[in-house]
């Protein structure tokens, strides 16, 4: 069996202020196939995410815009 290749991409999200914003993110982005772990700060604004491999920016933006905030890019 192939060992799949870890990946862990920072994205900087606005207009998260506290922890219920950091938690709508981390749910909203956990629910992205093959994520296996997401750390939202709501101080810095960002968001880091690990996953099987590399994802798809536009399923992560689609993600932060389902919980309400903006995707501003990769940090």
């Amino acid at each position: 069996m192939k060992e799949q290749e870890m990946s862990e991409t920072v994205y900087s999200v606005s207009g998260m202020s506290c922890g219920h914003c950091e938690s709508a993110v981390t749910k909203e982005v956990t629910a992205i196939p093959g994520v296996t772990s997401v750390t939202a700060e709501a101080q810095t604004g960002l968001v880091t995410v690990a996953s099987e491999g590399p994802l798809d920016d536009e399923a992560v933006r689609a993600a932060v815009d389902e919980a309400g905030y903006e995707l501003v890019g990769r940090a």
